[in-house]
């Protein structure tokens, strides 16, 4: 059985340059809920960008990863994303981006 780190590695190294978050949010480990924000994501709906993170486990999901939560976001040109825990869950947050200089 995947651990959440697992799953995040995976899917940092399935999509570079992504910024991940992922929790095992029963302890059971087999829910999950990932957080990913990447580059690879923009000009991609809402669907396709969790279609994407979903073929990077294929026939896992429904199975060894029972479920797996999305929340994704694009990020382009000079942003990056800023993760946000909820300040007394600890469960991250939908994330936000910044503009560099």
């Amino acid at each position: 059985m995947p651990s959440a780190e697992d799953i995040k590695k995976r899917i940092e190294a399935a999509i570079p340059g992504a910024s991940v978050e992922v929790e095992d949010y029963t302890g059971g480990g087999d829910h999950f809920s990932a957080t990913v924000a990447a580059a690879a994501f923009d000009g991609l709906t809402r669907i396709q960008q969790h279609r994407l993170v979903y073929d990077i486990f294929g026939a896992e999901i429904g199975g060894a990863i029972h479920a797996l939560a999305l929340k994704t976001q694009a990020i382009t040109g000079d942003e990056q994303p800023v993760m946000h825990a909820h300040p007394t869950t600890g469960q991250q947050q939908r994330p936000a981006t910044i503009q560099t200089p």
